[in-house]
């Protein structure tokens, strides 16, 4: 079997900062033809972006692909609710998390598994404004030891 070769298209490196990641999922997106072609050149933003579970189907919501230039009438709205592909019991396991209190769905990346685009996502936990001040201690330690380590004072 062939291994699919794998391309990352764009990351939301601000969920890092907002939130504690609990586990990560792998899930299909439904787009147009035209988003596709715009996702492949890079023209797409996943900050701000959210996922909920309606009526036994996941959605993404925020999430801006920026419309195809030579798209003309096919382009969609840039920031329209587009479906998440996922079996009915990973859809019912997540929405049973996202009930807990204080934990969200986030995407993390996009990425291209083969032809397909992925959207891999996150069970999230919010992070207060101390956590995020002892995450940035934290980064700006190892920073410093790894200049001193290297001999650069």
């Amino acid at each position: 079997m062939a291994k699919q070769s794998v391309k990352q298209l764009a990351s939301n490196r601000k969920a890092f900062h907002d939130y504690f990641i609990e586990e990560k999922y792998e899930a299909g997106i439904e787009l147009c033809g035209t988003e596709v072609k715009s996702i492949r050149k890079g023209n797409v933003n996943l900050k701000d972006s959210f996922c909920i579970v309606k009526d036994g189907e996941m959605f993404l919501h925020g999430m801006h692909v920026s419309p195809y230039e030579q798209g003309n009438i096919f382009n969609k709205d840039p920031r329209r609710t587009r479906k998440l592909l996922l079996h009915k019991r990973e859809i019912l396991k997540l929405q049973a998390k996202v009930q807990q209190d204080g934990y969200s769905l986030v995407p993390l990346s996009l990425y291209l598994s083969g032809p397909r685009v992925k959207v891999e996502l996150a069970v999230a936990r919010g992070k207060k404004l101390y956590d995020k001040r002892e995450a940035a201690a934290k980064r700006d330690a190892k920073r410093e030891m790894d200049r001193l380590s290297r001999g650069r004072y």
